[in-house]
Parts: structure tokens; C-alpha cells; sequence
């Protein structure tokens, strides 16, 4: 270490002392930061080609957050492959939470890829990484030359003990109220991703607020680390706009105007489709096909400045709404016949078919990761083929952003869920984007909510979800005229400032995703966004509810039956069994499933008959027996000095030679032989649990209550009647 160039920082946030070290470790990417947060440490680092991308539209940023099992001591990866990977889900979501932070601050039109990389070193088991994973993509940036308009400060808030903790501990983490992500800069929010369990809105903003002190701190601490060390910024070579793309415009805009207030949108595609084509060709022929990149920009700039002067001059939506209306919604459930569960949410163009299934213990997905590992009870998939948005395209394993809405609607639903007390399935819902328009994740919520209550599971409310947009005058200085549009579809979001997606209860907040392409957003802004969403949500759970009022009562016919029973923890081994002979030997009687938790809880899958014919089973193994009690049972060994008797699965008691039969007995054989059904009676228990129990005690049972004629097996043995000498009778 001692060869190392390095320099190294420290600042406190939130009473936690954080480290920033910049070692020579990566000295050819273009910027890179070493952070260290307790004992997890993060290496960023940021890189920019030297060459333009050809053939894009678009500013090319990737950012991948990578885990390393070796971080956290763990060898990891599967048992025939000992490495890592594809990244892990969580992986992926930490990677789109430091890309939501960084891009807004990039010149958008830059066409040489960029490239920042989260490295986890070290984790240490409470300090989570995502924090220093923004942190360390922040610096390694902002004393880069890549041009970028940070720095941004990121921090974790939650509510734990009544108090908010700025980046709590994971174990204290687990006992908060929401786990709320803030990123901003220069005294705005630029980034948000919140879950919550019902938490009110007045309370997500008090949270937001308080992040900000310390986000300030960081954006501080890091501007006197790139002031010392920083790298001169360079500007990649941009293209500029041809002097005649204003004149070739004018001959398109009114054209354009049209197209873009079409309400159909696959007739309003078509237009623009054939409008832009134009455009190309006019390009082309007037200044050149080099200019044909450029021109893309220029074009995609008119209709944003169109888009944002019809609202915050005229207030005049694409599609005629106004700013507060919600497009035509509408509700069912029930869609499919052979689901456990179904519900199909439309909202405007956007139709989403959530699909429930549910599934016994050993249907929980096992998760392994860096900084998790556990079992998940509760899966949201969410699908969005390109037949949805009208386009073609490959279908396969799903992008980042399929992963990302599918994580938010799992978060909105989960603190809605039943215990696994009260409702011990596992559930997977499958959202299947059929038709998109903007807002698909918000109605993959919805549309989720009703395929749950279809399925019959007993959530504690229902969750509907909302996408927010915003639009914002760019000019210096008129950065406080906004309008706040709520139900955002496609082209407010494409064209939009801001996308903020709100899922909750009617009893508050359980997931934010907020991400915008200004730099930032006031407090005041994110208030009378969640004021909308709250009102706008309300609606929407009027008609889920007229759909289906209440989570229906019952399972469908074709959903598997779990049933439960709590067993002393000292029985486990008696009902698997030696080797797990007694366990699968039930398993393979039944056709059920068996999984036995370490506490003593037994949860029994499968058909109800099959369920029940298995409880039955473990309950006979597991029974505690009482001195009095009979049976019928079978001999099943035979000693000098009595018989073995099996009652019940796995359960065998003594009747001692003195207690097979009302008369002195020579041999055992002379009475019983393996095989045959004898009934017995429970006549005491030592100290050890044996059980001793009587035939004899039974016979005189018999007696008492039909004297005559003699027991059948009396007969056979010849009881009472004594013996002659030489085995002759009398």
C-alpha cells in the first residue's frame, strides 16, 4: 500500500464518517474513486470513448453496479460454475438507481459512449451498498474530463423507533417504516425510489426534506475534492444544427401540430411516421446526409418545445385531457379460466393482464447474492413484448427495464401481503403488457391488485398506482412555471421533465419511483405531485373495487390446498423418519408435498383430499398419548416376555406376556403371531415415553359389554379353556 498514490478524504453524514481515497488502482479509466462507508467499500470508475458512436439519436451512458461473492467471503456462483454470472436482480436495480441520478446532468447530446462502473470490493454486511456505489460514480465523474454538471449527493432515509436515520443500518433497516433513496443537487431532487408500508404523503415529503441537509453535505464535500484533484473538463465534438434546418421546419410544423393532438394512437403514429419521413428526405436533399444525425436532434427538440407551450401556455394536452383528468379506466377479473387468479386493468391505450399463481413452500425462490440471501414467498414478473408499443422486435430473457417495473410492483404490493401465518402460499403474478401508451407499471399494480383479490388472497387493502409527469418553462429564470399532468402517457413522458410514478393505499404510500431529465425538482413540485397522485389514485380504486369489491372468499378449484399443523420440534425426526423413510413414505401414499420448518411447522401441498389424507398421517405419528386410550393394531414383533403392537404410522407399544390374555399365557405364540390384529388399550406410560399396553384389558372390555358369544380370536387361541397333561383337554 505504501507504493500506492493516493489521497484520501473523510466527511460525517448522518453521524456515519465516510472515506473517499483515489488510489492509482484503475490509472487508465478516466476518472475512478475508492469510498469506504464501515467496511463496505466501493470502486467507481468512469470512462469515455474517443470516438463518436455512429447511427445513434441518443446520448450512449451505461452504468453497471457489479457484485463480487469474494466481498462478502463467499466463494458463490452455482456448484458447477464458481464465479459470478449474469448480475444479479438486485444488481441490475442498483445500476439503474446510479444511471437515474447521473444522466440528467450529461449534455444529451454527446454520441461518445460513456461508461461508469460500480465495483463492490467489500461489503460488510449492515452498510448497504448502493449509497456508496452513487457516491463513488459521483466523484469518479466529477474529477474525470468527462464532461458531466454534477456533483450529486445521494443518501438512504429511513424511520426507524419513530425517528428518521439518515443511511440506517440493513438491521435497522428491517424494523423501519419506508426505505426511501434521495439523490439531488443544488437544492433539488433529481432521483426518489421509496418503499413504504401505507405511508401518508405529508410524511414521504418530511423524509425528502430531511435528506436534504445532508445531500448538501455531500455535494460540499465533493466539490472541494474535484476543486483540488479534478481533471479540466473536454467537450467531445457535437455536431451543430445546419443554419436551413429552421426554414426546411417551418414547411412540416403545421403538419406536425396536427398529428401530435391526434387522440388515436396508432393513427397518430402513422402521421408522425410519415411526417418524419419527410422531414428526412428534406434534410437530405437541402443540406446533405451528413447532417441526417443532427437533424434527429433538431426534430425531436421542435416537438418538445410544441409539446411544452401547448401546456404551460394553453394547458392543452396531446391528447385533450386536462391536467388533473384521468383517461377512460376500466376493470375485470376472472379472465382466464384455469388461473388461480386474474384481473385486467385498461387505462387509455395501456392494457396490462396480471396473472396470480400460487404455489406451496417449495415454490419460494431461492436468492443468493452478494448482499442477500433468502427465500422469496412473493415474485412479480413483468413482460413487455414489442408487439405492446405496435413495434417488432426480439422476445426473450427480460432487459433491465423489465426487471426494474417488475422490482416497483413488488415493492407497491408487498406490505399488503398476508403473513405467511395466515396465508402460507408462495405467489407469483405475471404482468403481461398488452397495449402501451405510457404507464405500464402503474397499471401492472393495479392490474396485479386485481388478480390477487381474484385469486383469494387476503391482502390487507388495495394498492392502485399512478404515473405523474411534469412540464417545466426551460428559459433562465421561469424554472418556477410548471405544470404537474397526471395519468402520463407517451409522448408527456418521452417529451416530459419528469416521470413519477406513485402506488399506494387508502391509507398511504407503499412505492415512489422518480426519475426527470431537468436537473432537478423543488420540494414544492414533488407536494403538488403527490397531492394529484393521492387524488388521482382514490379514482382508480373506485372502479377496481366496483370489478371486485373484496378478495373473493375462496380458492379457485385448480389452486393447490396448503394446510398447516404445529408440531413439537422433538417430533421432526420421528415424522421423516430414518433416512426419510416415514416422510416420503407419506409423500408417495398421498401424492402431497411435505415441508417442515425447524420451529415445528409442517405445511402439508397439494389437492385437498390429498392434503388432508397427509395431515391425517403426521398427526397420528405426532400424537401425544393418553393412559386409557384403544386402538386396533398389528403384531409386528414377537419377544419371550411379550409382543411388539404398531397402532399408528411409526408408533409401537408393548403388551407384556402377562397382558395378552385373561389367564396365565406359556408362550406368546401360544396367543398372537406377527401379523395379526390385535385391539390394545394404553394402560401406562414410563418415564421415557415407552407406552405399555394391554389386549387383555380389551377382551375383558368385550366381555363386559357382550358376554356371549366368545371373542372371535378367544375361539382361535382357545381362551378359557385350561389346558389337560400331555396337552389332551378335559
Amino acid at each position: 500500500m505504501n507504493n500506492m498514490n493516493t489521497k484520501k478524504f473523510t466527511t460525517e453524514i448522518g453521524g456515519k464518517t465516510i472515506s473517499v481515497e483515489f488510489p492509482d488502482f484503475a490509472e487508465q479509466a478516466h476518472g475512478s474513486a475508492l469510498v469506504r462507508f464501515g467496511d463496505t467499500v466501493i470502486l467507481g470508475t468512469a470512462v469515455m470513448s474517443r470516438a463518436v458512436r455512429e447511427g445513434i439519436d441518443y446520448f450512449p451512458l451505461t452504468v453497471d453496479y457489479e457484485e463480487k461473492f469474494y466481498a462478502a467471503g463467499m466463494i458463490g456462483g452455482s456448484r458447477f460454475m464458481r464465479r459470478e454470472g449474469r448480475p444479479s436482480e438486485e444488481a441490475i436495480l442498483v445500476s439503474r438507481l446510479i444511471d437515474r441520478g447521473l444522466r440528467p446532468l450529461f449534455n444529451s447530446k454527446i454520441r461518445n459512449e460513456v461508461h461508469v462502473v460500480g465495483l463492490a470490493l467489500s461489503f460488510d454486511g449492515e452498510n448497504e451498498p448502493d449509497i456508496p456505489a452513487i457516491l463513488a460514480a459521483s466523484l469518479s465523474l466529477g474529477t474525470s474530463s468527462i464532461p458531466w454538471d454534477g456533483p450529486i449527493g445521494g443518501v438512504r432515509v429511513g424511520k426507524v423507533n419513530g425517528e428518521f436515520v439518515i443511511n440506517p443500518l440493513r438491521s435497522g433497516l428491517e424494523n423501519s417504516d419506508f426505505d426511501l433513496v434521495v439523490c439531488g443537487k443544488a437544492g433539488k431532487i433529481n432521483m426518489v425510489e421509496a418503499g413504504a408500508k401505507e405511508i401518508p404523503e405529508e410524511e414521504i415529503l418530511r423524509a425528502i426534506e430531511f435528506a436534504q441537509k445532508e445531500i448538501e453535505k455531500l455535494e460540499d464535500f465533493q466539490k472541494k475534492i474535484i476543486a483540488e484533484i479534478g481533471k479540466e473538463k473536454v467537450m467531445p465534438e457535437v455536431r451543430e444544427n445546419h443554419p436551413d434546418f429552421e426554414k426546411i421546419f417551418e414547411s412540416i410544423k403545421l403538419k406536425l401540430d396536427e398529428a401530435l393532438y391526434l387522440n388515436e394512437k396508432t393513427e397518430k403514429n402513422q402521421k408522425l411516421h410519415e411526417i418524419k419521413k419527410e422531414w428526412d428526405v428534406a434534410v437530405i436533399a437541402g443540406c446533405g446526409a451528413e447532417y441526417k444525425e443532427p437533424a434527429n436532434g433538431f426534430y425531436e427538440n421542435k416537438i418538445d418545445e410544441i409539446v411544452h407551450k401547448n401546456i404551460l401556455k394553453h394547458d392543452k394536452r396531446p391528447d385533450g385531457r386536462g391536467m388533473k383528468e384521468l383517461r377512460k379506466i376500466s376493470a375485470g377479473v376472472g379472465i382466464l379460466p384455469r388461473a388461480h387468479g386474474s384481473g385486467l386493468f385498461y387505462r387509455g391505450e395501456t392494457h396490462v393482464l396480471s396473472v396470480a399463481t400460487l404455489g406451496g413452500p417449495d415454490d419460494k425462490q431461492l436468492v443468493e447474492g452478494m448482499s442477500i440471501k433468502t427465500k422469496k414467498r412473493y415474485l412479480h414478473h413483468y413482460n413487455f413484448p414489442p408487439f405492446a408499443p405496435g413495434e417488432t422486435g426480439r422476445m426473450g430473457n427480460p432487459g433491465r427495464r423489465e426487471i426494474g417495473h417488475g422490482a416497483l410492483a413488488e415493492r407497491a404490493l408487498m406490505p399488503v401481503l398476508p403473513s405467511i401465518d395466515e396465508f402460507p402460499y408462495t405467489i407469483r403474478i405475471v404482468s403481461e403488457v398488452l397495449s402501451s401508451n405510457g404507464s405500464t407499471s402503474q397499471a401492472s399494480t393495479c392490474g396485479s391488485t386485481l388478480a390477487l383479490m381474484d385469486a383469494g388472497v387476503p391482502i390487507k387493502r388495495p394498492v392502485a398506482g399512478i404515473a405523474m409527469g411534469l412540464m417545466m418553462d426551460s428559459e433562465p429564470g421561469k424554472e418556477s412555471d410548471y405544470k404537474v399532468l397526471t395519468d402520463l402517457q407517451g409522448p408527456e413522458d418521452h417529451y416530459g421533465d419528469m416521470d413519477f410514478k406513485a402506488a399506494g393505499t387508502s391509507k398511504g404510500i407503499t412505492a415512489i419511483q422518480m426519475d426527470v431529465k431537468v436537473l432537478g425538482v423543488t420540494l414544492q413540485i414533488l407536494k403538488d405531485v403527490l397531492t394529484d397522485a393521492k387524488a388521482a389514485r382514490e379514482k382508480i380504486m373506485k372502479v377496481m373495487l366496483e370489478a371486485i369489491p373484496e378478495a373473493r372468499k375462496e380458492l379457485s378449484q385448480f389452486a393447490p390446498r396448503i394446510l398447516t399443523i404445529k408440531i413439537n420440534p422433538d417430533k421432526i425426526r420421528e415424522v421423516i423418519g430414518p433416512g426419510g423413510k416415514m416422510i416420503n413414505s407419506i409423500i408417495d401414499a398421498t401424492g402431497a408435498e411435505i415441508n417442515i420448518e425447524q420451529d415445528g411447522t409442517v405445511f402439508v401441498t397439494g389437492s385437498f383430499e390429498a392434503s388432508e389424507k397427509a395431515l391425517e398421517k403426521i398427526k397420528e405419528i405426532v400424537r401425544e398419548y393418553k393412559v386409557g386410550e384403544t386402538f386396533e393394531g398389528v403384531v409386528s414383533r414377537i419377544f419371550d416376555f411379550g409382543a411388539m403392537v404398531e397402532f399408528a404410522p411409526n408408533q409401537e407399544g408393548l403388551v407384556h406376556i402377562s397382558e395378552l390374555a385373561p389367564f396365565r399365557v406359556g408362550q406368546v405364540t401360544d396367543v398372537v403371531d406377527i401379523g395379526d390384529k390385535v385391539p390394545v388399550k394404553i394402560i401406562s406410560i414410563d418415564e421415557m415415553g415407552r407406552l405399555n399396553l394391554s389386549i387383555k384389558a380389551m377382551t375383558e372390555l368385550k366381555q363386559k359389554e357382550n358376554p356371549s358369544p366368545m371373542p372371535e380370536m378367544q375361539k382361535r387361541r382357545g381362551f378359557g379353556e385350561r389346558p389337560r397333561r400331555g396337552g389332551h383337554m378335559r
